[in-house]
C-alpha cells in the first residue's frame, strides 16, 4: 500500500500596505490545503508513521492528545482512509466536543485518562496495549519519522526565501525544516514561534531530533499566555487578517505565528528586500473551540 495523499500546498503571495511600506514580500505555504482533516503538518508527521506501521504488520494506531487536538482528529481520519483502527488517549476528564465527535465518526475509540498517567505516554502504551498489533504515535506525532515528513516541505518550495517562519508546539516541524534547509544548502533563516509559555526548551527538543539549530531564531514572546491560550488582541488580529486575506487561521498555532510576523515587520526586523515565507500548518478544526471567544457579533 502507498501511504500518500495528492499534495496540494501552493506558495501564495500576500499583499498588505505594510509590506509595501517596509519593502518586503510575504508568502504563505498553504499546507492547510492538503486535506480537510489530515491537513498541514499533521499529514506530514503521520505519513511515514503509517508506512512503518503497515510494514510492521500493525493493525491499530494508538495516539495521544488533548480534548481539542487536531492531531487526534487527523490520526482518526488517516486511520480510516488507510485501513487501520485507531485509539485516542485523551488527557483529562471525559468531555464531548465537535473535534472528538468527528474523530469518533472516523471510527476512533477514545480513552480519557488521568493527567498524571498521561505524563508517561510510552509507559501507558506498554501497560495497556499489545505491541504486536498496536502502533504507538506520540502526542502531536513527534518522532524521527515525523521529522522526515516535515523535511519534505523545503524540497517542495518553488523559490528561495530569506526567512521561513513556523509555529512550534513540540518542535518537530521546525526540526524537519531545519534539516531540509541544511540539506539544500540554503542560507535561509528559520524563525520559530513557540505557542507555549517559557518555551526556550524547544531548541533543545529540536536538537534532540538531530536537527541543526545554528540557523534558528526562537521568538518566544508571542505565546499570548501559553498553549491554547488567547487574548482579545490576538482574536481581533485574526478576525482582521481572515476578513482581508481570505485565509483562515486559528489562535493556537498559525494565528500566533502570523501575529508575530506582522509585529516583526512593523519593527523592521526584516531588511528591505526580504522574501518571507510562513508555513500554514493547518489544524483549523481547533478553531471550533474558540468561536465563542472571538466576539463575532
Amino acid at each position: 500500500m502507498v501511504f500518500n495523499l495528492p499534495i496540494y500546498s501552493p506558495e501564495e503571495e500576500l499583499h498588505d500596505p505594510l509590506f509595501i511600506e517596509k519593502q518586503v514580500q510575504v508568502f504563505v505555504k498553504r499546507d492547510d490545503k492538503i486535506h480537510p482533516f489530515i491537513s498541514g503538518n499533521k499529514w506530514r508527521k503521520l505519513k511515514y508513521n503509517l508506512s512503518n506501521a503497515h510494514q510492521l504488520g500493525k493493525t491499530d494506531l494508538v495516539t495521544f492528545g488533548g480534548a481539542w487536538s487536531n492531531h487526534i482528529l487527523a490520526t482518526a481520519a488517516a486511520a480510516a482512509q488507510f485501513g487501520f483502527k485507531s485509539i485516542g488517549i485523551i488527557r483529562g476528564e471525559e468531555v464531548k466536543n465537535p473535534v472528538l465527535q468527528m474523530a469518533q465518526l472516523f471510527g476512533m475509540d477514545l480513552n480519557f485518562i488521568d493527567r498524571q498517567l498521561y505524563k508517561d505516554k510510552a509507559l501507558y502504551f506498554q501497560e495497556h496495549f499489545d505491541e504486536s498489533t498496536h502502533y504507538f504515535i506520540d502526542e502531536g506525532g513527534r518522532s524521527s519519522l515525523a521529522v522526515k515528513g516535515c523535511e519534505e516541505i523545503i524540497s517542495e518550495l518553488t523559490q528561495t526565501y530569506s526567512h521561513v517562519l513556523v509555529s512550534a508546539g513540540t518542535g518537530t516541524t521546525a526540526a524537519g525544516l531545519a534539516i531540509g534547509l541544511e540539506s539544500q544548502n540554503l542560507a535561509t533563516k528559520l524563525l520559530v514561534v513557540p505557542v507555549l509559555k517559557n518555551a526556550d526548551f524547544i531548541l533543545e527538543d529540536i536538537k534532540e531530533l538531530n536537527a541543526p539549530i545554528d540557523n534558528i531564531n526562537l521568538l518566544t514572546e508571542y505565546h499570548f499566555g501559553g498553549y491554547a491560550k488567547t487574548k482579545k488582541e490576538l482574536n481581533d488580529f485574526i478576525k482582521d487578517f481572515v476578513s482581508k486575506s481570505g485565509i483562515l487561521i486559528e489562535p493556537t498555532y498559525t494565528g500566533k505565528l502570523v501575529y508575530g510576523m506582522f509585529d516583526l515587520i512593523k519593527k523592521d526586523y526584516f531588511p528591505e528586500g526580504s522574501r518571507i515565507l510562513f508555513i500554514h500548518t493547518g489544524g483549523l478544526t481547533g478553531l471550533l473551540g474558540y468561536l465563542d471567544k472571538m466576539n463575532l457579533d
